[in-house]
């Protein structure tokens, strides 16, 4: 990468932005390890891929008095999900790394297990557990970003935010059931 240029500098910004080109949106000013933010980028996107395929499977396979409710909720979480992976994708892309959709690869990068359940209490907990990892995951992502890559960091927090909604969502679903814990 080129020398940073000072902001105030315009020349100097215009000279150095005329650089590496091919590196698109990875500017001199981009200073965050690159290769590391690409690899933990990739876990969360098997991690936003697996609990896509653990909803629909939850959606399917909802039954009992609860079932309509809980599957249109797990449906419109998978749906988000797919929106994170999206997103995240392509900011891999942006990055200049590739996104790995690789299938059997999936469930050893994601954070969250894909747990089938048994019942529908027990796909909703299942579910809340994926949720609480993903909510620790990415807050540690935003430490580790930090104020190196604000763009990243951004869209992080952004899935942060619909992820502890889907974690309250589910949380208030389990109300619906005797406790266990």
């Amino acid at each position: 990468m080129s020398k940073k240029p000072e902001s105030n500098d315009l020349k100097s910004l215009r000279t150095v932005a005329r650089k590496h080109l091919k590196q698109g949106a990875v500017t001199a000013g981009y200073s965050a390890d690159r290769v590391a933010v690409v690899q933990q980028l990739n876990q969360a996107l098997a991690t936003e891929l697996v609990c896509v395929l653990r909803y629909r499977r939850h959606f399917f396979m909802a039954k009992g008095i609860h079932a309509r409710g809980v599957a249109a909720e797990f449906l419109a979480h998978s749906n988000e999900e797919l929106g994170h992976a999206d997103s995240i994708a392509a900011r891999i892309v942006q990055l200049g790394g590739e996104p790995n959709f690789a299938p059997d690869q999936l469930s050893t990068q994601s954070h969250a297990e894909y747990v089938e359940g048994t019942s529908l209490e027990d796909m909703i907990r299942e579910d809340l557990v994926a949720e609480r990892i993903a909510i620790d995951s990415y807050r540690g992502m935003v430490q580790f970003l930090g104020n190196d890559d604000p763009t990243t960091s951004d869209m992080i927090k952004a899935i942060l935010a619909v992820e502890e909604e889907h974690a309250n969502e589910l949380a208030d679903l389990l109300e619906d059931f005797p406790h266990k814990e």
